[in-house]
């Protein structure tokens, strides 16, 4: 059988010998091809060629250029060159020009080869003196400096039997050359000062950091790579006003007698330099405690009570994971600090995870808190990520992949498997929107920057796959092979090969198929499943992988078939190995429904044709809430309107309280049901007075307020009494939308002072539809003490207003669309700042504002959104 590369030689003998130097000069970019190519073009005018052959070795230098690109970006684990074993910072502030004035001494040694230099990462820095410190002896060091590393030349050669100290005292600015992150985390500083001259009349003056990817090199010299690992000691200057909570243990404050104190905060165990973290401000403490390791809720204060709610699981969760792994909660203490400004959803900094200010609540809105989920996502980090870390971005998904299947598990303990399945179908929704236009392996040394890896591949795939792994292997090996991994690679760095021996290690199984399929390569699968009939009592299944096989592989799947008899649910357990493959289920007694991955476990792309009356039947026979649920949503997908007014009924009344609300939200847009059918009005009321989650008991005052909102008013009024936002907004919202109804000016009042979203919409809805003029200002308060999500939903409330009535202040509420548009940090608020503007894009003046900034937006996607309406809205003018 001819290699690839006799192929070659044979092509290029044919063509000459001057094809043959093409062939062997190894083009590094598209010039070169070009270029190259118009030297095979003045070739073919002397040489009898093959247009055929003429093709293939064009291939043959696209596939050339395309490998050599591959190796030119590779990005794998750093290098070694040192160990670094300690870092012990001294570092104070300067909150007018927002930079940390240091002083760093860091213990090292070479890791293996002798070493005449070493390279440190220090980012926008001014460096003062280094020095090289050893035993007794000091020696100042010469150092070359490019603004992003630090090279610094050693007196003389060191060995890995040399452990020595770099000492030196720096500036760092932080806000230098800072700029976009990825959709995970928005923002590169590193270190960010929070209103530091006190003058934000909406914001707390607070410092706090975000180390991940390589960003921690914005405040303190360090290797920054993930599979480095050090100790620390943290000084650090805290006005006596504040607080500061850091990695590890606070074990001396030292008054420093001008209004300040030193803490020393310190890290016995050693972590990668990215997870070092602090925060400092004007925080209020609430307490807990799991078997001796204490626990800190940090919060703004006077928001402690909602904090003590909002947590309140930390314990419970704690020891959940720790019985589950079989490997108790490896730090001294965990603190959870929500700040303000935050550039990511949280960060799970080893001992001190930081969260963003959406989970800032009041004892009343933390009532109806959902934030379990990133709760449990940056616990579970310590575990995977802190005490064993990605040795390399590439290997991402080994931190974030865990965090996001930690979600699933707690769902599945604390609120049941519906609850955990409807969890995981979301994620594997989140990656497939993702793969409409990004299809890359999950493990992936090629990269533009290590930000592009924090994507939907790396959080909601690597979520799905540790649960399809854990399918297939069953519960024992799967939570046994994690704390093999766990107590194999103690305080180290890993690699994805290192997670699939584990399993390996413990199951006796060769597991190769399921990380290459999975892990090492791209796609999903994409199954077309037909199910016969013909004979009931053995019915047959056919499954065909559809999928692009050119680039996706041909799967190997376990699947799971179930199907009712009496009301009993029967399964099989089969295995796909082939491109077409058909089972005989042999189930003996005559089915009419058979449900291919009844529980959603496969990450897989679903072809296969139910009827409606399938549909229905799923919906009324399955015990999975997840099925039930799909049927539900299948039949509003099909438009099968008979078929849901009869289901409805039973689905608002259903034990999975998702399966209620979506019943509901399909009734509000069919309120003509409740006219021919009393009694489900009765059944929607009913709901009111149940024990029903909060956010169903909303979705029927919705439903309510939709068929006859006048009718209600009174329940309505009442129902603002409730202690629940999800409640008391929706009733609030109902009342508003009454029109011959003017609300008692003290509701107005009430909640027009509130600064929850859910309370500012309806306050704003009612504003903007009455109309009631003189409410400029208030708009222009909520803009500012907004943030997260509840400023998106406002800005086009917002925009709206002052569009219908610009007398009320179009020209500041303009200018404040634009700042907002031109510098949020977070994208998804540059986008709602842009929609909100477009209500004022019939200015000429205007339009073309927008249009410069949007010139300078550097997400790609958004971007391309800003482009998309530019030109329509040109083309318009």
């Amino acid at each position: 059988m001819q290699t690839k590369a006799k192929n070659i030689l044979q092509k290029s003998t044919k063509l000459g010998l001057g094809l043959l130097i093409i062939l062997l000069g190894s083009c590094k970019s598209s010039q070169d091809i070009s270029q190259k190519t118009e030297e095979k073009e003045d070739l073919e005018l002397s040489m009898d060629t093959n247009p055929e052959e003429i093709i293939d070795t064009m291939k043959i230098l696209k596939l050339i250029d395309e490998k050599e690109k591959e190796i030119l970006n590779y990005k794998g684990s750093a290098t070694r060159f040192f160990d670094l074993i300690h870092t012990d910072l001294e570092i104070d502030f300067d909150y007018q020009r927002q930079a940390v004035l240091g002083k760093a001494v860091l213990t090292m040694k070479p890791y293996f080869k002798p070493q005449r230099e070493v390279v440190l990462d220090a980012q926008d820095f001014e460096v003062g003196k280094i020095y090289f410190v050893q035993k007794s002896d000091s020696t100042s060091l010469a150092y070359t400096y490019n603004e992003q590393q630090l090279r610094i030349f050693l007196p003389r050669e060191v060995s890995k039997d040399d452990t020595f100290d770099i000492s030196m005292t720096y500036t760092a600015f932080p806000e230098r050359n800072s700029g976009n992150g990825s959709q995970a985390i928005t923002d590169t500083k590193g270190l960010y000062f929070i209103d530091p001259k006190g003058v934000d009349p909406f914001k707390s003056t607070m410092i706090w950091t975000q180390g991940e990817t390589d960003h921690n090199s914005k405040w303190f010299p360090t290797i920054d790579h993930p599979n480095e690992r050090m100790t620390q000691l943290f000084k650090l200057t805290v006005p006596d006003s504040m607080i500061s909570i850091g990695n590890g243990e606070l074990i001396n404050q030292k008054d420093l007698g001008n209004g300040f104190h030193f803490d020393y905060w310190e890290m016995k165990m050693p972590h990668a330099p990215y997870l070092a973290a602090f925060a400092i401000g004007n925080f209020g403490k609430v307490e807990a405690n799991w078997e001796g390791v204490p626990l800190g809720y940090f919060v703004e204060k006077g928001f402690e009570k909602g904090a003590k709610i909002v947590f309140q699981n930390t314990p419970e969760m704690i020891g959940f994971f720790s019985e589950k792994l079989d490997f108790k909660f490896p730090w001294p203490k965990y603190d959870q600090v929500v700040v303000k400004d935050f550039v990511s959803g949280a960060m799970e900094n080893t001992t001190v995870s930081i969260f963003m200010e959406e989970l800032k609540l009041s004892e009343v809105e933390a009532v109806d808190s959902e934030w379990d989920y990133i709760i449990a996502h940056e616990l579970f980090h310590q575990w995977f990520g802190d005490f064993v870390t990605t040795e390399s971005w590439a290997n991402l998904t080994l931190n974030e992949g865990f965090a996001n299947y930690s979600e699933y598990l707690w769902n599945e303990y604390k609120y049941g498997k519906d609850q955990a399945a409807l969890k995981l179908v979301a994620e594997m929704e989140t990656y497939f929107q993702e793969a409409l236009s990004k299809r890359v392996d999950l493990i992936r040394y090629q990269y533009e920057d290590s930000e592009d890896m924090f994507d939907s591949h790396s959080y909601s795939k690597g979520g799905v796959i540790l649960h399809m792994l854990r399918k297939y292997l069953g519960d024992d090996a799967f939570f046994q092979g994690l704390n093999f991994y766990l107590n194999e690679h103690a305080l180290s760095s890993v690699e994805v090969h290192d997670l699939r021996q584990a399993f390996e290690q413990v199951s006796g199984e060769d597991l190769n198929w399921f990380f290459n399929q999975w892990y090492l390569d791209k796609g999903h699968p994409e199954l077309l499943i037909e199910i016969d009939y013909t004979i009931p009592e053995n019915v047959l299944i056919s499954v065909t992988q559809i999928q692009d096989l050119e680039i996706t592989p041909l799967y190997q799947i376990p699947f799971e078939v179930s199907w009712y008899e009496n009301g009993e649910r029967q399964v099989k357990q089969f295995m796909l190995k082939e491109a077409f493959q058909q089972f005989a289920l042999e189930n003996g007694k005559e089915t009419d429904l058979v449900m291919f991955d009844e529980n959603k476990d496969l990450l897989i792309v679903r072809n296969q044709q139910n009827s409606k009356e399938q549909w229905v039947s799923q919906f009324e026979r399955s015990e999975l809430g997840i099925a039930r649920y799909e049927a539900l949503d299948s039949l509003v997908a099909l438009e099968a309107y008979e078929e849901l007014k009869l289901l409805i009924p039973k689905a608002i009344e259903d034990d999975f309280w998702s399966i209620r609300e979506l019943g509901l939200g399909i009734l509000q847009s069919h309120t003509e049901w409740m006219v021919e059918n009393p009694g489900l009005e009765e059944a929607v009321f009913r709901i009111l007075g149940s024990k029903s989650k909060n956010s169903v008991r909303a979705g029927a005052i919705d439903v309510l307020s939709s068929f006859d909102a006048k009718k209600y008013e009174r329940t309505f009024l009442e129902l603002l009494e409730e202690r629940s936002v999800l409640v008391t907004s929706s009733a609030l919202m109902a009342l508003t939308s009454i029109d011959e109804l003017e609300l008692d000016e003290e509701i107005v009042g009430k909640y027009s002072e509130e600064n929850n979203y859910r309370y500012v919409i309806p306050i704003s809805e009612y504003f903007i539809t009455k109309p009631i003029l003189g409410k400029g200002e208030w708009f222009n308060d909520k803009i500012k003490r907004l943030s997260g999500e509840g400023l998106y939903f406002f800005l086009g409330y917002y925009g709206e207003y002052f569009s219908r009535f610009p007398e009320e202040g179009k020209l500041k509420a303009v200018e404040n669309l634009k700042e907002i548009m031109k510098s949020d940090p977070q994208n998804f608020i540059r986008l709602g700042a842009f929609q909100a503007i477009l209500a004022f894009s019939d200015d000429p003046k205007v339009l073309e504002e927008i249009s410069e900034i949007a010139a300078l937006e550097k997400d790609p996607e958004l971007k391309s959104y800003y482009d998309y309406f530019m030109e329509a809205l040109k083309d318009e003018n």
